[in-house]
């Protein structure tokens, strides 16, 4: 996709580009010629031991947690060298939406270890990072910083984990397959890939997704009379149809989404709570009380398995949403207790 519109809070830092290559994937395929894309904020120190690496959500871009990046924030450039890179699948890194020799269903599947192995040749290979002070992410992102910890136990010092789960919850898959339902459910779907952009998909995806799993009871109850709800409702559509997030994109990341397992990491045996238990890393945990697509539980349960790890509940009735930037009462609240973390 191209470059989704600018929203208020985000940074329009540079875009950046890694060929890494060929890139071969656990599942023993291959991504050909992938490129991962990528933005800096601040620059490295003398040894190159300032540098955090912040991993975006499913569906998301690298502008996801821009809230908690400038001056005085928990992602102070003028303190850190903050390294975001967009994960495989996004519309901006190789993608099904824009890879040459692999468009489509064409293109690989492919897992979240991927993403973090992607990312670890971008650090070493193009950025001259070796080491981490962290690793931070929100929903996928956060997924991606506990695999990050497992897979990579001596390279970073802290990982933040909001709104993550170490193995997908029964309820999340359930969530991801409801949502490719609804756009493959679209006449564009022809039980091979989509032929046009599913508009009626998307209409039924949004609805679901972004309306109702993002949020609680709670969030929505100010929006008033049946009429403004329908209102708000086709603002939020037009709002996600002017980001352009591919189906396609959609369907391969939400595949990856659903099968993660911090315990097939190799060595693990399939042993989720012996790959959290191996965590060497400092760690925080943070989730709402209430999350209609990752449970908190998931996050709670992680955060005991893990030896040196705290979970922090967010104080917000946003459900899923409450790792970002809807509300300004739990932005302040998660700058705030990540700043005093990394510190």
């Amino acid at each position: 996709m191209s470059h989704p519109p600018l929203a208020r809070d985000h940074i329009d830092a540079p875009h950046r580009e890694a060929a890494l290559g060929d890139l071969r994937l656990e599942s023993g395929e291959t991504i050909v010629d992938y490129r991962q894309a990528f933005v800096t904020h601040g620059t490295p120190n003398a040894d190159r031991s300032n540098a955090i690496l912040v991993c975006p959500a499913l569906t998301a871009t690298h502008h996801r947690l821009d809230f908690l990046i400038g001056a005085g924030r928990a992602l102070d450039p003028a303190r850190w060298f903050v390294v975001v890179a967009d994960p495989i699948g996004n519309g901006l890194s190789t993608s099904p939406s824009n890879s040459v020799a692999q468009p489509g269903m064409r293109f690989p599947r492919f897992a979240l270890r991927d993403m973090v192995a992607a990312q670890h040749r971008l650090l070493t290979e193009h950025l001259g990072v070796e080491r981490l002070h962290a690793v931070v992410g929100a929903s996928m992102g956060g997924m991606q910083a506990l695999q990050w910890a497992v897979s990579q136990p001596r390279v970073m010092d802290r990982i933040v984990a909001m709104t993550p789960m170490a193995r997908t919850a029964p309820w999340a898959v359930l969530v991801t397959q409801a949502g490719r339902a609804c756009l493959q459910a679209d006449p564009a779907w022809n039980g091979d890939g989509f032929t046009s952009r599913p508009e009626r998909g998307w209409r039924a995806y949004t609805g679901l997704m972004s309306a109702l799993l993002m949020r609680t009871p709670e969030a929505v109850a100010s929006l008033g009379d049946a009429d403004a709800v329908h209102r708000w409702f086709d603002g939020l559509v037009d709002q996600q149809a002017a980001i352009g997030f591919d189906a396609h994109d959609y369907l391969y990341q939400s595949w990856a989404y659903e099968r993660h397992d911090v315990g097939r990491t190799p060595g693990f045996g399939g042993d989720t709570r012996a790959a959290l238990a191996a965590i060497s890393a400092r760690a925080l945990l943070l989730a709402p009380p209430l999350d209609l697509f990752n449970p908190a539980g998931e996050a709670r349960s992680a955060a005991a398995a893990i030896p040196a790890a705290s979970f922090v509940e967010i104080p917000s009735q946003q459900g899923h949403l409450a790792a970002t930037s809807t509300s300004a009462d739990d932005a302040a609240f998660l700058d705030r207790e990540i700043s005093a973390f990394l510190a």
